[in-house]
């Protein structure tokens, strides 16, 4: 769906969220010296020709990398590299991968992604809508596969996201700090804990992030399977311009969150509810106002209305057309 961008206060936990999601994903095999991780199953061009010639591809399990896109990096670092030479008689050899080969079939990390530069902004667009990265020095042009999910973590009070990453990226959180006294101390014994012994921290919480694991597992096999009822497309449509957001990737992303969220609780169709969640998520950073002015974020009071008017709405036409339609006759 494009992405995650997490937002909230400096010091609340964004980038240990981030570095903790890949232990969360299941393992996936790649080619074991491709430098793009490519599916054994569906490999890169350089990895089809190999095995064309007759090479059996070395084949390694692992965990999902998460690569950190600094916001100094330059665009030779991100989209990487040609030796001009090697590439009129190599092709694709000749590429020195850059961060988009490494994060392919991964999680592309961005820390402070509003402040990232324009010129970058740009290639991180045109990989994530194309799905592969190119490469174009002296009128040399080299390709690979670059899919990624995006995540970046911004502090609002920093500055503003630019309005076409916002939204390429399908899905906003917030995190709030914590205000309790109580929690608080209980973040800084658990920190102190890990600190003092990071191992036996860790091993503390494997049964949970066990469970979680699995879950998510679970999800991911029934998602293909959700129903939708018809209605609701129509309401998600309807939700989607009422709220005022025009691009239609809100629409997409609220549907597949929806189904995502459906399929995470173990149920067969979405729900309004679903809906709704989805759309606390999807819409408020593609709103035309200022998406990150406290006063200026959607209300999710109306959102709740509007989304059960139109729900409504949808299902009372359904209702009207089935008995404008005439019983047929019998002969």
């Amino acid at each position: 769906m494009g992405g995650v961008l997490i937002e909230g206060p400096s010091g609340t936990g964004k980038s240990t969220a981030v570095r903790g999601l890949a232990a969360l994903l299941p393992e996936i095999d790649v080619v074991a010296d491709c430098p793009f991780s490519c599916d054994p199953a569906a490999p890169c061009r350089v990895c089809a020709v190999r095995r064309e010639y007759g090479e059996e591809l070395p084949v390694a399990r692992r965990r999902v990398r998460v690569v950190t896109l600094p916001l100094n990096a330059t665009e030779d670092r991100v989209s990487g590299s040609v030796d001009i030479a090697r590439a009129l008689r190599e092709g694709i050899a000749a590429l020195e991968p850059g961060l988009l080969a490494e994060a392919n079939r991964g999680i592309l990390y961005v820390d402070e992604i509003n402040l990232l530069d324009d010129y970058l902004c740009d290639v991180l667009l045109d990989a994530a809508a194309l799905g592969v990265n190119v490469v174009e020095r002296e009128g040399v042009s080299v390709s690979h596969p670059a899919r990624f999910l995006l995540v970046g973590t911004m502090n609002p009070e920093e500055g503003e996201l630019r309005p076409q990453l916002a939204d390429r990226i399908g899905l906003r959180v917030v995190v709030e700090p914590i205000l309790d006294p109580d929690e608080r101390a209980e973040v800084m014994r658990r920190r102190e804990a890990y600190s003092a012994a990071p191992a036996p921290f860790v091993a503390s919480a494997s049964e949970a992030q066990d469970t979680l694991a699995g879950a998510l597992q679970s999800a991911r096999e029934r998602v293909g399977t959700v129903r939708v009822a018809g209605e609701l497309y129509r309401a998600i449509a309807q939700l989607v311009v009422r709220s005022g957001v025009h691009s239609h990737r809100a629409d997409v992303t609220i549907l597949e969150s929806a189904k995502a969220q459906a399929a995470l609780a173990g149920r067969s169709s979405v729900t309004v509810d679903d809906i709704f969640d989805a759309a606390t998520s999807a819409l408020p950073h593609r709103l035309a106002v200022d998406p990150f002015d406290a006063a200026a974020r959607i209300d999710e009071r109306i959102l709740r209305r509007v989304l059960d008017e139109v729900a409504d709405v949808s299902v009372d036409e359904k209702k009207a057309a089935g008995r404008a339609t005439p019983a047929p006759t019998k002969t």
